[in-house]
């Protein structure tokens, strides 16, 4: 039996109020330690190239990305890492300045990233319908699901503002911004009681399971990436920036639980092989194949969770935050598109689709698939060197604002 491929449909806060006095919020048992920790920009930054490769259909490099060998890929470690990092900046605010302005700084990052969706929305509207009429070939809008957009535009514009109409590889963001409107209360109750509130994510989650939750999208059927299964990652991301892995520490650094994950990762290596390799299928037991599949994505199958698990377990007993190489020039462009991923995720958007444009009208073979996903990822490393650029010029204007070092840590200013 065989695992579908599911093409990826896929990125992450400055306001100032004053209150008289804020209320007060217990720090969690271990804080995160002070300063950037880049590992977080490196494998953020790889999450977007990886998200961009797969994007494009037909790609020889989509080979070389994770979701081929496991059953997780880059949106687990995307959605993991902007919760961390949420987390990291905003509790931090909520400890000093207050719920409220803690909650006013999400709600206003929310607000950000619903605009650049919108933004993104149309262009990407108006990109595709461009292609399909001058080069008049209708399966770009077909295979991009905007042919009801096309059909009827007043109509589908209004859905998409609900957030309801999303064509395709345009996911995540949704996702993100429901995990952000939602995160003021979890965060509070995180810095209270960080136990409680994991373990009410885990129930939502199960509930989720059990009860078919989820919200539903236009024209029909439910959001690829349910938010009420996804904000378990979302929140085990935050609650370990808030203490939590302080807490597993022991566990994680012991050889015991090495030894699992690498078993882990190498029996979900063999599954994937299954897929592509069909004598390979024949070698699975029925019973596991019955209990196994389907791997949901929509749904964060656990089997994707424990995967991913497994995998950042292993990462960070081999690179850990004070490792030189970090600050080597060859991680760089990776750690500068992480530091601007909102941006750089917007912008492969619209290179994947402009990948898959020339791909296919020009019949591209692997090295033209090489070159492009190449100049891909070369023009999203320039701009996040551009951005990085301004923003190290108005950072040296006397007119500007001193930013702590880990300003841009959630995607925006901290």
């Amino acid at each position: 039996m065989h695992q579908p491929r599911s093409d990826d449909s896929k990125m992450n806060a400055n306001l100032d109020v004053v209150t008289a006095a804020p209320p007060t919020v217990p720090a969690p048992l271990a804080a995160a330690p002070g300063g950037r920790d880049l590992r977080l920009d490196l494998f953020r930054g790889i999450a977007l190239w990886l998200i961009f490769l797969d994007h494009i259909p037909e790609n020889v490099l989509n080979w070389f990305t994770i979701r081929n060998y496991g059953f997780s890929d880059a949106t687990e470690i995307f959605i993991f890492i902007s919760g961390y990092t949420a987390a990291f900046v905003y509790g931090r605010a909520m400890r000093e300045r207050g719920v409220l302005v803690a909650s006013a700084r999400i709600l206003r990052r929310a607000w950000q990233i619903y605009v650049a969706h919108i933004f993104l929305f149309t262009i990407f509207m108006a990109e595709i319908a461009y292609v399909a009429a001058t080069f008049d070939n209708p399966l770009y809008a077909e295979e991009m699901k905007i042919l009801d957009f096309l059909k009827q535009p007043d109509v589908t514009i209004f859905q998409a503002l609900l957030l309801k109409f999303k064509p395709v590889n345009m996911d995540v963001l949704p996702l993100y911004i429901v995990l952000l409107l939602l995160f003021p209360p979890m965060l509070y109750l995180l810095l209270r009681s960080p136990a409680f509130a994991l373990a009410g994510s885990a129930l939502v989650y199960v509930l989720t399971w059990n009860f078919d939750l989820n919200l539903p999208a236009y024209p029909n059927g439910v959001w690829f990436f349910n938010p009420f299964a996804w904000q378990l990652l979302f929140v085990f991301g935050a609650w370990c920036a808030l203490g939590g892995a302080q807490r597993l520490s022991g566990v994680l650094r012991s050889r015991t639980m090495l030894v699992v994950c690498i078993v882990y990762l190498i029996f979900a290596f063999a599954i994937t092989l299954t897929w592509y390799i069909e004598p390979l299928g024949r070698l699975v037991p029925n019973w596991l194949s019955e209990w196994m599949y389907p791997i949901d994505k929509t749904n964060l199958d656990v089997l994707r969770f424990a995967h991913f698990l497994a995998l950042a377990t292993v990462t960070v007993r081999f690179v850990p935050r004070d490792w030189p190489r970090l600050k080597s020039p060859i991680l760089q462009p990776a750690i500068r598109c992480g530091q601007h991923s909102l941006e750089i995720f917007c912008l492969g958007v619209f290179l994947a689709f402009a990948g898959q444009f020339v791909i296919g009208e020009y019949s591209g073979g692997p090295a033209v698939q090489v070159a492009i996903s190449l100049i891909g990822i070369m023009i999203m490393i320039a701009v996040a060197n551009l951005i990085s650029w301004y923003k190290a010029i108005e950072g040296r204007s006397p007119s500007s604002r001193v930013k702590p070092p880990d300003a841009d840590l959630a995607g925006g200013e901290a």
